[in-house]
């Protein structure tokens, strides 16, 4: 078949175009904004796409047009749709029917932590020599790239749940058939869909009772919402958690005396409160050693041995935009991060810290999802970013998009951090927060860089200027 994708660059519909390519179908697409490491990936597959939508696009007529969840009604591409009357369907119903149907679905949903659990899940299994397919919203470094199609049972799957498509507004995760289940915690997010918190939980209510009672479901421990959730499974639970975790009973699986250091993290795990053994990782931080444990659950349920967990752990390379060294200049090392939720920005301070302890963390944030630039979750934020030494903030993505009663202040909330003595500064202008981080940094400092977007290029551009600087 002809499939054309329309959206095709962002992460999961770049993957899901690797996958139908694998298994023969010829793949075209279109978007705009297209960036690594996306772009990256659909250049070296050879799938042509293009840079902006048109109903010419569209020619010659595909056999199936995949719409992608960011196109609305209006976007000229999907109106030629509608008019020439072509099929068309969702991402996430193509993957139920391509790939999951039939197969045993690790699927791997939260607020936080898919991305990373999902891909350590893939490589865990491959490392216990199960070959299992994979989708992930992100590039797997040890396999270097977010998706794999092969012949084994497993299939291991980033479960989202934003929306589907315009005609689809339920989340993906409903649609991909889960097995073996994994919910790493719950916090209401993606407010520009979920109008409450309830609406939120029950989007994953419903994913918990989809796992069959022959399945399992694995659950963080460490929230309140996730635990209520999970009560409600027909499958034997398998909750995960390290020992300071407030939780009564504890875990079913346990990290006990973690312990961080630059190469990543050490543990006891203890299983229904007995000793397993000290395993090692290179991720960093507490939220980490939890996604560790997920994975290590709902690998042992899908199969995996200890020998390949073992293995697995201490040769796993993360994924590209977690915690990823872009690289270093004159002693300032630059780390990029996809976080962009107050849970996930205040977890990767941490983590930053506890891996590249010794200089100052100087984080770089762009508040650029919805939820982001929301004015409910500003003083979320303001706790968030008090744990870094620096605080470099940017303007609003789509300022446009808000009024003072529902848009962030990004000049308001510097203020607050100022007054709670963290040294902050609000700068709209990206070449311009080059330049003031530059000029500051010193050596031993970690330039933290936290956006879910392109962010202009700014990875790059810090280091060229901090090379020009240290070279000068």
């Amino acid at each position: 078949m002809h499939y054309h994708l329309i959206g095709i660059a962002g992460t999961a519909m770049a993957a899901l175009a690797s996958l139908l390519r694998q298994k023969g179908h010829r793949v075209t697409g279109s978007d705009e904004g297209v960036y690594p490491p996306m772009s990256t990936l659909l250049d070296d597959l050879g799938i042509e796409y293009a840079h902006s939508f048109s109903p010419a696009n569209l020619e010659p007529a595909p056999d199936m047009v995949i719409v992608g969840n960011a196109i609305t009604r209006g976007n000229e591409e999907l109106e030629a749709v509608l008019e020439r009357r072509f099929p068309f369907t969702s991402a996430a119903l193509t993957i139920k029917e391509e790939f999951l149907r039939g197969r045993h679905v690790i699927a791997v949903a939260g607020t936080h932590g898919k991305t990373t659990t999902t891909s350590l899940i893939a490589w865990l299994l491959e490392s216990s020599g199960m070959d299992p397919s994979f989708l992930i919203g992100g590039v797997a470094e040890n396999f270097g790239r977010s998706s794999r199609l092969t012949d084994s049972e497993f299939f291991v799957i980033e479960a989202d749940e934003y929306d589907t498509a315009y005609f689809d507004k339920g989340p993906k995760m409903w649609h991909y058939l889960p097995w073996t289940a994994v919910v790493t915690n719950i916090e209401f997010d993606h407010a520009d869909i979920y109008r409450d918190p309830e609406a939120y939980r029950f989007a994953f209510e419903r994913f918990v009772n989809l796992v069959p009672g022959t399945g399992t479901l694995v659950v963080g421990w460490d929230t309140e919402i996730a635990r209520e959730v999970s009560e409600d499974s027909f499958a034997p639970v398998e909750s995960v958690g390290l020992d300071t975790d407030t939780t009564s009973p504890a875990p079913y699986w346990q990290a006990r005396d973690v312990e961080y250091s630059r190469d990543g993290t050490a543990f006891e795990l203890a299983r229904d409160g007995e000793p397993v053994g000290r395993f090692r990782t290179t991720l960093s931080g507490g939220f980490n050693v939890r996604n560790t444990l997920s994975a290590i659950a709902a690998s042992r349920a899908a199969g995996a041995s200890w020998e390949g967990i073992r293995a697995g752990l201490t040769t796993f390379e993360s994924v590209r935009r977690r915690m990823e060294m872009r690289g270093e200049r004159g002693g300032v090392t630059v780390v990029d991060d996809f976080a962009h939720h107050p849970t996930s920005v205040r977890g990767t301070i941490e983590a930053a810290g506890q891996r590249f302890g010794g200089g100052r963390v100087i984080a770089v944030f762009e508040p650029r999802s919805y939820t982001a630039q929301r004015k409910e979750f500003q003083s979320a934020y303001r706790e968030a970013l008090a744990g870094a030494d620096r605080v470099v903030l940017a303007g609003l993505a789509r300022p446009e998009r808000y009024d003072e009663d529902t848009g962030m202040d990004p000049g308001e909330l510097v203020a607050e951090l100022r007054a709670d003595g963290v040294d902050a500064e609000h700068i709209a202008d990206v070449d311009a927060i080059v330049t003031s981080v530059v000029q500051g940094a010193q050596a031993g400092d970690v330039v933290l860089v936290m956006s879910n977007g392109g962010f202009g290029g700014i990875h790059e551009k810090l280091l060229d200027r901090l090379g020009a600087r240290a070279s000068s």
